[in-house]
């Protein structure tokens, strides 16, 4: 029977996890974040023509007014510079005066709509100067991308739309044409108008709609860009972490000082409870500052060898109490002060201590 072996390591590199949010974070300051054009242009749009339909008829009556005004002006005014400059002024003003509100408006709703899908946010990185953009196989690689024609194939079923929803409205409006040349001139603007109102609330809508498409597919592209291997996601655990061996070796230190320290203060002990070979716990109590003994000092097996060996060269009393250095051992931590059901016991044993010492 013949074996095969599949080697895991071929798809090491495969980007198959989600982005941490380190990741997410280092693109972003790269200025790679999640953006679709089509919803920018479709907000524009879509505010440029409410407030146009919402001041279009202000607009109209404020300009035929003027017209009025100037018309009878210029009937009584000779035409020379003196006189035509104040009239082109005027014109420039009204004509200022009617844009501002739909430019502002514009300004706004674009600002808000990148601060809605991206946030605050300044890259100095496409300002960067790379080698690669003026690289003329880099930049064919980039016209017959995915993207680029993703792109292509956007901007023509958008034409394309569009130019159907033009058509097919003014297709239903044809027959009407020829009745324009009865109408008089407002009329016919009138008409006119309704059918490019009617072309654009589709086109608004239509833009709308392909505009949560491309940011449905903007958000696949953008999430597949930033995905990683399971190498990438250990190395930058790694980096944030720490490598697990230094790590380990970091905690090693750390108990080996803490060891040594533990061992320093063990000739400060008044007694030390053992059992006799396998637990090893030295106490200190000092009325005058301490509320109850505390354990200083603690060891099992070839520690409490060592926490004895200690305490003989430095005269500390060694009593033999199992269940009590058990008890301590178990239940006390360095440091710590012994808890209220265990005075008793402690105490006989340092009395017994202090007699030895003459203390009582």
């Amino acid at each position: 029977m013949s074996k095969y072996y599949l080697n895991l390591q071929l798809f090491a590199g495969e980007k198959t996890e989600k982005a941490t949010p380190k990741r997410r974070q280092e693109a972003r300051k790269k200025g790679q974040v999640l953006k679709s054009s089509e919803v920018n242009s479709a907000l524009v749009l879509l505010a440029a023509f409410g407030i146009i339909n919402t001041l279009l008829i202000s607009m109209i009556e404020r300009w035929e007014n003027f017209s009025v005004r100037l018309w009878n002006n210029l009937i009584l005014t000779d035409f020379s510079l003196e006189n035509i400059v104040p009239v082109l002024s005027q014109v420039i003003y009204l004509v200022f005066s009617l844009l501002l509100p739909i430019l502002l408006i514009i300004f706004v709703v674009a600002v808000a709509a990148n601060l809605i899908q991206v946030g605050f946010l300044f890259s100095t990185e496409a300002l960067t100067v790379k080698l690669s953009r003026i690289n003329p196989l880099e930049g064919l690689k980039r016209i017959f991308s995915k993207k680029a024609l993703v792109e292509l194939a956007k901007a023509t079923a958008k034409i394309l739309l569009l130019a159907y929803v033009a058509y097919s409205t003014i297709k239903k409006q044809i027959n009407s044409f020829s009745y324009l040349m009865d109408m008089e001139i407002k009329s016919i603007i009138g008409f006119l108008g309704e059918i490019l109102f009617t072309i654009m609330w589709k086109v608004v809508l239509i833009l709308i709609f392909l505009g949560l498409i491309d940011y449905l597919y903007q958000k696949y592209e953008y999430e597949s860009s930033l995905k990683m291997s399971k190498q990438e996601i250990k190395d930058e655990y790694k980096n944030i972490e720490g490598d697990p061996l230094i790590k380990s070796r970091i905690r090693e230190k750390q108990r080996q000082m803490a060891m040594h320290r533990m061992m320093q203060s063990v000739p400060e002990a008044d007694v030390v409870i053992t059992n006799p070979t396998h637990f090893a716990v030295a106490i200190k109590y000092d009325a005058k500052v301490m509320d109850a003994p505390v354990v200083i000092a603690k060891g099992k097996n070839l520690i409490a060898l060592k926490i004895k060996e200690i305490a003989q060269d430095s005269g500390v009393v060694i009593v033999e109490n199992k269940p009590l250095a058990q008890t301590l051992y178990h239940s006390v931590d360095i440091n710590e002060q012994i808890p209220e059901h265990l005075f008793q016991a402690v105490a006989e044993v340092l009395a017994f201590v202090y007699r030895l010492k003459g203390k009582v």
